[in-house]
């Protein structure tokens, strides 16, 4: 929305918007996003030759429990930014949780672990190219997400534009889960994460320039 347009709508009178608009809105660009990081996933690298083994393993849901919860408060973060006016609310606490339970996971599992294993544990086998193909699926959903902003009325544009990077993160951090073999704790909180903080550095800078009214 156009900030001439804005001004003209508040000057009419005519503010009413449709109920669940905003979610709507939300759902139409995220869904896409996320639909087509899936199908670059499998295209571009494919889903683990294990994954239906992997299944058994609790690390497993352990990585798709914390890129679900992040993703979940991101959008939280994002749907409440795209309200003028509106408080984040316990949305920055939300996302800061399930990090901090991954960083004290890590912690624990290098302290009970022999010095020699620790680093293996932190760089396993694909740290080159984990945060980079992370990044690379968080492309769509980045657009997605920064397109659902544009269209309604964020006012602090680069907290704005971090939070979808988040968002776009944390949705393609999931879906890398479905590829990247690896299981260990310091290795998620280092590289997922890195991974994850990507977009959303990228978003704080852009956010200014695509989100202007």
């Amino acid at each position: 929305m156009k900030t001439d347009e804005f001004v003209a709508m508040l000057a009419s009178g005519n503010v009413e918007v449709a109920p669940w608009a905003v979610e709507r809105r939300f759902i139409a660009g995220i869904g896409v996003g996320a639909i087509a990081a899936i199908l670059l996933m499998v295209v571009a690298i494919g889903a683990r030759a294990d994954l239906l083994a992997a299944m058994h393993l609790p690390m497993f849901w352990g990585k798709l429990a914390f890129t679900a919860s992040l993703a979940a408060a991101s959008l939280l973060g994002a749907v409440r930014l795209a309200r003028p006016g509106v408080a984040l609310g316990r949305a920055p606490l939300a996302a800061a949780a399930p990090i901090a339970a991954l960083w004290m996971l890590a912690i624990a599992t290098l302290l009970v672990a022999e010095p020699t294993q620790r680093a293996q544990l932190i760089f396993g086998k694909t740290w080159t190219v984990c945060p980079l193909l992370i990044a690379m699926l968080a492309i769509p959903v980045f657009a997605g997400a920064m397109w659902t902003l544009a269209g309604l009325a964020p006012t602090r544009l680069r907290l704005a534009g971090a939070t979808a990077g988040l968002l776009s993160g944390a949705i393609a951090a999931f879906v890398y889960s479905l590829h990247c073999p690896e299981m260990a704790a310091p290795f998620l909180a280092l590289w997922y994460v890195l991974g994850i903080v990507t977009p959303a550095a990228l978003g704080a800078w852009l956010g200014p320039r695509l989100l202007r009214w």
